[in-house]
């Protein structure tokens, strides 16, 4: 009876890649569509590195976001895989969300990701960022210089920060979703299993509350996650670095600042399962591990 009445109504679905060079909000958004943290955000780049599926479900619609690596000149082997893993989402989605930030500017980055999007045929809409902090006579001159670049389907001003226009930005994607069947349950925001998106929670305290070089020499793995006879989730997780002294730096002063991800972590770890948590961090040293394949694999970054 409600697959008829879904079908009667035109019920519409689809994917939709957010693509942008680092750093200009694509995981902020992702967050602001879904209601909830499902992707890391930091103030660093390369802060995503798989492609996360955001799932948003109305009663007529679901739009399954890929939230993609940020876009830049790949140093290391982590590197390539990040950009291969950007570029290839644009080729499996029925929309393409370029996200720029107005504040920022046209930049190298932004030119790279335009001659990209010249090689694929699906529609792309220009999501123009962060417009709470810059004058509306300035985003004019924005809009400008990028409509002489690309035949944008769409442009859309947002704050995904804010969450101003994102409603309209979700009616846009909508129009050019194909009619098609609810990939996932209505109350699932993403086809991750939560043991990824815990080790992610992880690693977003590291970015936070470290310096310098640190951020793109960790991974985080969940070596065991299981629930006790009294209800606790119990989670042992391994945070990798590439040297001895990265290490330190971590762990911190007699434990500090180890103790202080692992804290910060739990709450969100806890609103995420909805109970409570036992945490224990252990950090490891496995040195150049962006550039071992064998490694990568071990940590989720297969080649596609």
């Amino acid at each position: 009876m409600s697959s008829n009445s879904k079908a009667d109504s035109k019920f519409k679905s689809g994917f939709v890649a957010i693509i942008g060079r680092p750093n200009v909000g694509k995981s902020t958004l992702m967050n602001q569509v879904i209601g909830q943290k499902i992707a890391i955000m930091s103030d660093k780049p390369q802060t995503t590195r798989n492609k996360i599926h955001g799932v948003y479900t109305t009663d007529q619609t679901q739009i399954v976001f890929l939230d993609t690596p940020g876009i830049h000149k790949p140093q290391s082997k982590l590197g390539d895989y990040m950009i291969r893993a950007a570029e290839g989402a644009l080729n499996e989605v029925d929309a393409v969300l370029f996200l720029i930030d107005v504040v920022e500017g046209l930049g190298g980055g932004d030119r790279y990701i335009i001659e990209t999007l010249k090689k694929v045929k699906t529609p792309v809409i220009l999501v123009m960022n962060k417009i709470d902090q810059i004058h509306p006579e300035a985003l004019l001159s924005v809009i400008t210089t990028y409509k002489d670049l690309y035949p944008f389907a769409e442009i859309v001003p947002i704050s995904a920060m804010h969450g101003n226009n994102v409603n309209t930005l979700l009616e846009q994607v909508i129009k050019f979703l194909p009619e098609g069947p609810q990939y996932y349950p209505a109350d699932q925001v993403t086809d991750h299993p939560e043991q990824f998106v815990c080790a992610e929670l992880i690693r977003e305290k590291i970015l936070h509350l470290t310096r310098e070089e640190i951020p793109h020499s960790i991974a985080v793995a969940i070596e065991d996650m299981r629930v006790e006879a009294n209800g606790v989730v119990h989670i042992s997780a391994v945070i990798y670095v590439e040297r001895d002294s990265q290490k330190g730096i971590i762990i911190g002063k007699k434990g500090a600042l180890l103790k202080e991800v692992g804290q910060k972590a739990r709450a969100d770890i806890e609103a995420l399962l909805g109970s409570k948590t036992f945490l224990e961090l252990w950090v490891k040293v496995k040195k150049d591990w962006r550039n071992q394949d064998r490694v990568l694999r071990d940590l989720g970054f297969r080649h596609e």
